[in-house]
């Protein structure tokens, strides 16, 4: 199954994406075909074996519509500079529309207006000159209807394919109203001078250009909604310093091999992804994680691409390139969430592709009950203007994507990557959180913690003396816990001494002589089996094991010196986090392959609401189906490797990245921070969106529903005013512009 993303153009409301979503899915071998207003671009997966590429396009083309081309390298500057060429393309066509409407809209109203006098030229008066008023207002709409042309073209095709748009309904409308006008300038050319009271010229040319004007907004307001998107591409530097035989040569980003060596000054950006060489500095990688605090690089540690070198000066072999970098999967990421469609989105799809033909239908039954009852034309013509203008679907079509695509582009400034619509709306409803502990809700590696010093009628050691001892002695160990004791004693500036004699002692400890002491450190049955007292320690130990720590005691000469206590830590931003999610109503669990009282010790820290303790990885996926069972809609929260299959098993797998994983599969959301607070934001920021989506569905499902009936004249049939077609226009542009701005809120979005 191949996968591909088209750009298409002449995409102008909810009607024509869901048009081509049904026609792609009529063809053999189409698996799915997601087609995105806001973005215009078609998500399309198919079987090449079944049906080609060249006949998915050509049957796009078919229905009226353009796949646009876009190469493979700068396809982001190709996009942005199209889009930025149709959005100078339509302010001109509503710049030339409007010199020609306005003095259109002047010369058919003026006269009209008695309460106040207006100058207005004698030779044009429609009762002294009634052709020349009429062949006046004619010539003055012809050029707006030119610049208008593609209403015209792609609307009557539309209909012609019984698929009618937004364009069908503004083509057959102004049509209507520019044919009848004609009619009646013929009429006054025959000498019927009362026909100049029936011209309607001026209300097709203010709609088209009302409707110019619309567009050229909400073109301007989707380039906003992408910004996203834009300033993640925009961090990539354009060059990078190779390094070749001892001398720097600057290169073009995109001639950077796997294995090259690069030079990076203070200041500059990485240029990709790679591991330091020689060098140290601190470097800023805000982009990638949202952390403002500069990391400190040394030789062997990781650099990403378009992270800023704040210091010193390094050399980096070249690692990933391309579109394999952080930074690419990152905005490969972004673009398909924001490609994607929620399921909220469904409703409006299933409505856009019936309203249309509906609309076509009340306006044509509304003009020709309008007729029947006032034997009016010019009153039933006003009628059907008006229905099929104020019907636009643009707003339907336009709410949820708009409002998925800032959505997931504030994630991503955020630290947070949002992998699709789904997982966006899905975060909103979820009541129970489910954390893994080691790696997630701890620090995932042990460090000590306690160190205790037995009291006895000798003099004890001193608290810095039994930590360096202890640190000598392990010093020649692997054990992770003994590794926590050297590094203590790192961290605390501690010089260690050399051992001369070392002896591992399996499930139990190490032997050691350091100078003429004979050091022990172990578990108790190390202690009991060298004959070692321990006395006060032993109630001491047990207070640790308690709290969930590892007591490790130590015995200097056959005597017992003190316990240091080794545990794997919770995270500085575990505790606020939880009580984040509590303060939300949120129910909190943690999943743990640790016995029940280590689990409960690290609960109690953190005010876990549910423990699931000595769980096997494998079955860590049942513990989340269990609680989905009672009726809970769970997340889990996990590292994306053994936690994969719980993972994807939860209504919603959030990962702990450090910037690097982020094309999990296993994920629906990844945070690059490892930042446990940012699991509530994602939370926070998906019940924003889906409120923005549901406000923007209200005002464009209630614009319709009311601005329907008035149209239809329903509130002139009790007295009530009759909407004119321009108001219906402007009412309609200004639906779609409302509705875009609504959803560019959510950018201010914070915690």
């Amino acid at each position: 199954m191949s996968s591909i993303t088209l750009p298409i153009g002449g995409m102008t409301c909810a009607a024509c994406a869901r048009r081509i979503e049904k026609v792609l899915g009529k063809l053999d071998g189409i698996e799915t075909a997601s087609v995105n207003l806001a973005t215009e671009k078609a998500t399309i997966q198919y079987n090449p074996q079944t049906v080609r590429l060249p006949a998915i396009k050509a049957t796009i083309e078919k229905i009226g519509y353009q796949v646009l081309s876009t190469s493979k390298s700068g396809a982001s500057d190709e996009d942005r500079l199209r889009k930025q060429k149709a959005i100078r393309i339509l302010w001109t066509k509503f710049i030339i529309a409007a010199v020609f409407s306005i003095p259109l809209l002047y010369i058919a109203m003026a006269p009209m207006i008695t309460f106040v006098k207006l100058p207005f030229p004698m030779e044009l008066d429609h009762m002294m000159y009634p052709l020349r008023y009429g062949l006046a207002e004619l010539i003055l709409v012809v050029p707006v209807v030119a610049v208008g042309y593609r209403f015209y073209t792609v609307g009557f095709k539309a209909l012609f394919q019984r698929s009618p748009n937004m364009d069908s309904l503004i083509a057959v409308g102004t049509s209507a109203a520019i044919v009848y006008s004609i009619y009646n300038v013929i009429q006054i050319a025959g000498g019927n001078h009362e026909a100049a009271e029936y011209l309607y010229f001026e209300s097709a040319g203010v709609i088209i250009t009302l409707i110019l004007l619309g567009k050229s907004l909400e073109a301007v307001s989707k380039g906003r909604t992408g910004e996203a998107i834009k300033k993640l591409m925009g961090l990539a530097p354009k060059t990078a310093i190779l390094l070749v035989d001892g001398e720097e040569k600057e290169i073009p980003i995109d001639e950077v091999e796997p294995g090259d060596i690069l030079v990076v000054k203070p200041g500059a950006k990485i240029p990709v992804d790679g591991i330091v060489i020689s060098g140290n500095t601190a470097i800023d990688e805000s982009m990638l994680t949202g952390e403002s605090m500069p990391v400190d690089k040394k030789q062997g540690d990781s650099v990403y691409a378009a992270s800023i070198n704040t210091t010193g000066s390094i050399q980096f072999c070249a690692e990933k390139v391309g579109s394999d970098t952080a930074l690419a999967q990152i905005i490969k990421l972004v673009e398909d969430a924001q490609g994607s469609k929620a399921p909220i989105a469904q409703l409006a799809d299933i409505v856009s592709g019936y309203f249309v033909p509906i609309v076509c239908v009340i306006a044509l039954l509304s003009s020709v009950a309008w007729f029947i009852g006032t034997k009016d034309v010019a009153f039933a013509l006003t009628i059907f203007i008006s229905v099929l203008v104020i019907a636009c679907p643009c707003a339907l079509g336009l709410a949820t994507p708009t409002a998925i695509m800032v959505g997931t582009g504030k994630g991503a400034e955020n630290g947070i990557l949002i992998k699709s619509g789904e997982a966006l709306e899905t975060a909103h409803k979820i009541n129970t959180i489910v954390f893994d502990k080691t790696g997630t809700i701890t620090e995932g590696k042990p460090s000590v913690t306690d160190v205790c010093i037995h009291s006895s009628d000798d003099e004890p050691v001193s608290a810095s003396e039994l930590l360096k001892v202890a640190a000598s002695a392990e010093n020649a160990s692997e054990h992770p816990l003994g590794q926590a004791i050297v590094q203590k004693a790192k961290d605390d500036g501690i010089d260690l001494v050399a051992v001369t004699e070392f002896e591992s002692i399996t499930g139990q400890g190490i032997y050691a002589k350091i100078g003429t002491d004979d050091v022990l450190a172990g578990n108790k049955k190390l202690m009991v089996e060298k004959n070692i007292a321990l006395a006060s320690l032993e109630g001491e130990a047990d207070r640790l094991a308690s709290e969930g720590k590892t007591p490790m005691f130590i015995a200097i000469n056959e005597k017992a010196a003190g316990i240091i206590a080794v545990a794997d830590t919770v995270k500085p931003s575990s505790k606020a986090a939880i009580e984040r999610l509590h303060e939300m109503g949120i129910e909190v669990a943690m999943i743990t392959g640790d016995n029940q009282k280590t689990a409960a010790a690290i609960a109690k820290q953190v005010n876990i609401d549910r423990i699931l303790a000595e769980v096997l990885p494998q079955d860590k996926a049942d513990e989340v189906k269990k609680l989905q069972g009672e009726g809970k809609t769970v997340a889990m929260v996990g590292d994306g490797i053994n936690d994969a299959p719980a993972l994807a098993s939860a209504d919603i797998g959030i990962a702990i990245g450090s910037g690097t994983d982020v094309a999990m599969e296993s994920a629906d959301i990844v945070l690059m921070r490892s930042d446990l607070t940012d699991v509530s934001t994602a939370v926070l920021l998906s019940k924003r969106t889906i409120r923005n989506i549901k406000q923007n569905l209200f005002w464009a499902f209630g614009y319709n529903t009311i601005g329907i009936p008035i149209a239809a004249g329903v509130l002139h049939l009790f007295g009530g005013p009759l909407l004119n077609p321009m108001f219906a226009a402007a009412a309609m542009s200004l639906s779609s512009v409302s509705v875009l701005t609504n959803a560019l809120r959510l950018k201010r979005f914070h915690v």
